[in-house]
């Protein structure tokens, strides 16, 4: 665990970075990353940092009223901009580099607003501990000049997290959350029916109270992942019932549990047999 004065030294630092900065646009998803961003950056600007937030097929209508709700607690600046990755074909294709191709859609509308606020800098919330994963927005971000100030101050997910709670952000303890397509595996094309139907079949989920999970979509089949302590509350008489006629309903054949549990890049490249 970080100590307490590494932490208040790493949020000194970015506070610093976002001051030198002098006016930002927030790359704002309503995650804990660039909420915590958006928060430093609203209290060091004020009215010279702004969220912006991308509205499109793949976020979640639940993700989206999360940014809402978050940055009026900020009492941040927050500016909905609409998208659809869904007419880039090479997204859509839903290749190894889609997640390339949605921020570089994602950051091109943030340079337009980069210009109409006459803003220094987009910022986002990439740490230290994304580094390790294969991110091919991370490429985008770099070519559009998009600068991570908890990178540069060298935070990982753990110390954002602690930060977040220090500062009192309701969402410092909420899930890790990713848009719709990374529910779909590689090489199967992502179409808006599937975004909707995902969507609703984690509705569904968040409605019973499970708050990390996602619903892998198969085409017929849906591979349900659960924190693994919730494992055996799916299985709660009336729920597993409730769950899996809702989810045929959505036109899935078949309705499995992954035992493995949730974890993050749970799609398989490709379908399974």
């Amino acid at each position: 665990m970080v100590s307490t004065s590494t932490l208040l030294d790493k949020v000194s630092r970015a506070r610093h970075i976002l001051r030198e900065m002098g006016t930002v646009v927030v790359a704002f998803s309503g995650g804990i990353d660039s909420t915590l961003v958006l928060k430093l950056a609203h209290d060091e600007l004020g009215t010279k940092a702004i969220g912006v937030t991308a509205v499109s097929p793949t976020l979640p209508a639940i993700e989206l009223q999360a940014t809402r709700d978050i940055a009026s607690e900020i009492g941040a600046a927050h500016r909905l901009v609409e998208t659809d990755q869904l007419e880039i074909p090479e997204f859509v294709q839903n290749d190894a580099a889609r997640c390339y191709h949605c921020k570089t859609d994602l950051y091109s509308l943030l340079g337009t607003l980069r210009s109409e606020y006459g803003a220094t800098c987009i910022v986002d919330g990439t740490n230290v501990d994304d580094l390790g994963d294969d991110r091919p927005g991370l490429k985008a971000a770099r070519e559009w000049g998009v600068r991570s100030p908890l990178l540069e101050a060298q935070f990982t997910k753990a110390d954002i997290r602690e930060a977040a709670r220090t500062l009192q952000l309701s969402n410092w303890d909420k899930p890790a959350a990713a848009c719709l397509s990374s529910r779909v595996p590689r090489g199967i094309t992502i179409t808006r029916s599937t975004l909707s139907r995902v969507e609703r079949a984690e509705a569904a989920l968040i409605q019973e109270g499970f708050r990390q999970c996602r619903v892998r979509d198969y085409g017929e089949l849906a591979r349900i992942e659960l924190a693994v302590e919730d494992l055996p509350n799916v299985l709660a008489a009336g729920r597993r019932e409730r769950l899996v006629e809702i989810l045929k309903g959505l036109g899935y054949r078949f309705v499995t549990l992954d035992l493995e549990g949730y974890r993050q890049g749970g799609v398989t490249l490709t379908p399974p047999a």
